[in-house]
């Protein structure tokens, strides 16, 4: 769809920056019917709420005073749960992208400003809104629609960049271009020579909408409307084989009942972004090992479950002897070539369950969850081993490690845990090294 389709629309732009604000507002005004300003999130929501009938679509900054673009976004979903959302920022918070598919957000423009990429992000965003108002301008009924009526939704559907179809009582009745070189069919009756129904194309993946969830249910269009916004997400193989991911909306066509027009959107690159990110702020960028972050928030929950369900929690944390001395006689590049292979050792030695970190440095911390401190020595001797038993790095260096190992107690918190199984750890090092010491 063209650009023509901003001529039609009204825009509420909320931006922090002045000059950022008033050149690009200017632009957007020469694009769309109206631009509603906004200096911060705070006006931004007082904005909406006395103009929600006019508003058609948000584009906003994430990081302003009183009130951040995502946290307004939310307030004003509690308005109108279906306004589309384009976010400008520089923002390089690895929750950020997370955030964003949770709030709902439709299309991402980076700071500072691509005009060109802004506007295409703007129709992205808006191509679902105007196709609805369009089919129900044409005011056809879909069931004594006649020859030229089908071609004028044809040539609605075909100009969408989504994946869109029009539903009749759950049975898919017209579809538009995008549909077809997606799954590189002729026809509906190609498709469902392979696909019973629409949704045997869902791939079965946990965190998606699979054909076994759909199957179950009354009608599989209700189901999917009645999700959250950020569960009403698919996973599809095109035509060349590879998974996309989509993030399917579904409108009921001029109220009535059983019509439904359904739109897939393409959200592969935003999702993967944000697992991408979720994986840089949870793992160490050296070993791949969960990082200190990662370790508090999972710890603090494996604690909380030890002790409501009165399960046996053990903790070691380990420490490399004298890894300065690897550092200062052959180099970082061969530290962190010990690093990674302990660490890989280190994996073989636990089970699925335990959680492995490197706590900081030459330290690393394991979680063993329903392990006594018999269990605890026992994995602890089975990594000392593994980690002395072959020379480690391209140099073949001989590396030990000292374990510190305790047990949870009815009154401990994460801190006095932690505490205690250091103090084991200092007396395996006070002991002469190489060895497990518990407490």
């Amino acid at each position: 769809m063209k650009k023509e389709i901003l001529a039609g629309i009204s825009i509420l732009y909320v931006e922090d920056e002045n000059d950022v604000r008033e050149f690009t507002s200017k632009l957007l005004s020469s694009l769309v019917k109206k631009v509603y300003t906004a200096e911060n999130g705070l006006v931004g929501l007082e904005t909406f709420i006395a103009n929600k009938d006019d508003i058609d679509l948000i584009v906003t900054d994430i990081n302003m005073p009183k009130l951040d673009g995502l946290d307004m976004c939310i307030k004003i979903k509690e308005h109108n749960e279906h306004i589309p959302i384009v976010v400008t920022s520089a923002h390089n918070d690895p929750d950020f992208l997370k955030r964003a598919i949770d709030v709902g957000v439709s299309a991402y423009a980076m700071k500072p400003i691509d005009l060109y990429q802004l506007v295409d992000s703007i129709i992205k965003a808006v191509e679902p809104l105007v196709l609805k108002r369009e089919l129900e301008e044409l005011n056809i009924s879909l069931e004594t629609r006649v020859d030229q009526e089908i071609k004028k939704i044809k040539s609605i559907l075909d100009a969408q960049d989504n994946i869109v179809m029009v539903i009749n009582k759950e049975k898919i009745t017209n579809v538009n271009k995008k549909f077809y070189e997606f799954f590189e069919v002729e026809s509906l009756e190609e498709f469902f020579e392979e696909n019973k129904i629409f949704y045997d194309c869902f791939q079965d993946q946990y965190g998606f909408i699979t054909k076994e969830i759909l199957i179950a249910q009354d009608s599989w269009i209700n189901y999917i409307k009645d999700l959250q916004e950020i569960d009403r997400v698919v996973k599809i193989r095109n035509k060349f084989n590879v998974e996309r991911i989509f993030a399917i909306n579904i409108d009921n066509y001029e109220n009535k009942l059983d019509y439904y027009v359904l739109s897939l959107t393409d959200i592969t690159e935003l999702k993967e972004k944000s697992n991408l990110l979720e994986y840089q702020a949870s793992h160490d960028s050296l070993t791949g090992l969960y990082n200190r972050n990662k370790f508090k928030d999972l710890f603090g929950k494996e604690l909380r479950r030890g002790i409501r369900y009165d399960n046996q929690l053990s903790l070691i944390l380990f420490d490399i002897d004298d890894f300065k001395k690897v550092n200062d006689n052959y180099g970082h590049q061969v530290g962190d070539e010990v690093l990674v292979e302990i660490s890989k050792r280190v994996l073989s030695g636990v089970r699925e369950h335990d959680t492995v970190v490197r706590w900081g440095g030459e330290e690393f911390i394991i979680l063993l969850p329903e392990t006594n401190i018999d269990g605890a020595v026992m994995v602890a001797e089975k990594i000392r081993l593994l980690i002395s038993e072959i020379p480690i790095s391209s140099e073949n260096l001989n590396i030990t490690a000292s374990f510190g190992i305790s047990k949870m107690n009815e009154d401990d918190t994460k801190d006095s845990f932690i505490l205690r199984t250091d103090k084991a750890l200092y007396k395996a090092k006070d002991n002469g090294k190489n060895q497990v010491v518990t407490i």
